[in-house]
């Protein structure tokens, strides 16, 4: 569990993050959207303590992070993959950290086993990394201490598409475990195949938040019968709005509103059902379209 009560963060005379509450629930991934310089970054950097808000507070698993003993091994966290030492290997980065966590050794290999590093990667120097490499190994990192809850900044960045398919697994496979996943990414088709809640801010403020399937959900219902027209007419002269489609018809009314009218107009319905929900795409470039900024760090 992650919450965020009324957080905000000022840079003296900027206000990065305004007001900002939400919850993160345990088994479900969170989508935590926005544009560039949006405050989505700042944000997770308050939530892990790496920086201190100018009012309001955030708890993880119940306590402020900072009140966490040994951390890593309840919040697994990564904001930036390129904060690594480029002279060790990835095996000694995770050694060092399996080391002040408590860890059993064997912990290092399982991890490089979990995010599909090889043991011949693992001994190479992180200067020598691909950025996709560098993303794994920062998984890596945050997976170290068997956490329940993983707070993540564009984790797929660099990742191809297999690597992009295989992290949705993952993190599917944690939240269905009961592990709390906060998501930060610009990748709004890999954010809407796995996150079941969205966070949508845009110059520090939330714009919307809620269940995935509530905030992408279309209004009214599409149905086709065998006499449109005569369908058509009874909803309109119920008091709904009807759009003729290429497929029948799409109208405001409920689908027990449309079914009972086609039943007392006699009319056969062939298909019905809610109207197709609305993309991420849409609904993010929609509520963001005012707040977009240009190469201005999230």
């Amino acid at each position: 569990m992650i919450t965020a009560e009324n957080l905000t963060k000022r840079y003296g005379n900027r206000l990065a993050v305004d007001d900002v509450s939400f919850t993160a629930r345990p088994g479900r991934i969170t989508g935590f959207l926005g544009p560039n310089g949006a405050g989505k970054s700042t944000t997770m950097r308050m939530l892990s303590a790496l920086a201190t808000p100018t009012s309001g507070t955030s708890t993880v698993l119940g306590v402020p992070f900072g009140a966490l003993t040994n951390p890593g091994r309840h919040v697994g966290i990564l904001l930036d993959a390129g904060a690594q030492h480029p002279g060790r290997t990835g095996r000694e980065s995770l050694a060092i950290s399996s080391q002040l966590m408590g860890m059993p050794p064997e912990r290092v290999d399982d991890v490089l086993d979990i995010v599909g590093l090889t043991a011949k990667e693992g001994r190479a120097r992180i200067r020598g990394y691909s950025l996709g490499m560098r993303q794994r190994l920062g998984l890596a990192s945050a997976l170290l201490g068997d956490p329940s809850v993983l707070i993540l900044d564009e984790p797929a960045n660099g990742l191809d598409p297999a690597g992009i398919r295989w992290m949705r697994g993952l993190l599917s496979s944690f939240a269905a475990a009961g592990g709390t996943v906060l998501l930060s990414s610009h990748l709004l088709l890999e954010v809407e195949a796995i996150a079941d809640d969205l966070i949508i801010i845009g110059d520090g403020k939330v714009l919307a938040q809620g269940s995935a399937a509530d905030l992408l959900a279309a209004p009214g219902t599409e149905v086709h019968s065998l006499d449109d027209a005569a369908l058509q007419r009874a909803l309109v002269a119920a008091g709904f709005e009807v759009t003729v489609t290429a497929s029948g018809l799409t109208t405001s009314a409920t689908v027990d509103d449309v079914g009972r009218l086609a039943l007392a107009s006699g009319v056969v319905v062939t298909d019905l059902h809610p109207a197709a929900t609305a993309g991420l795409e849409s609904l993010f470039f929609s509520m963001t379209a005012q707040h977009g900024r240009e190469d201005v760090s999230a």
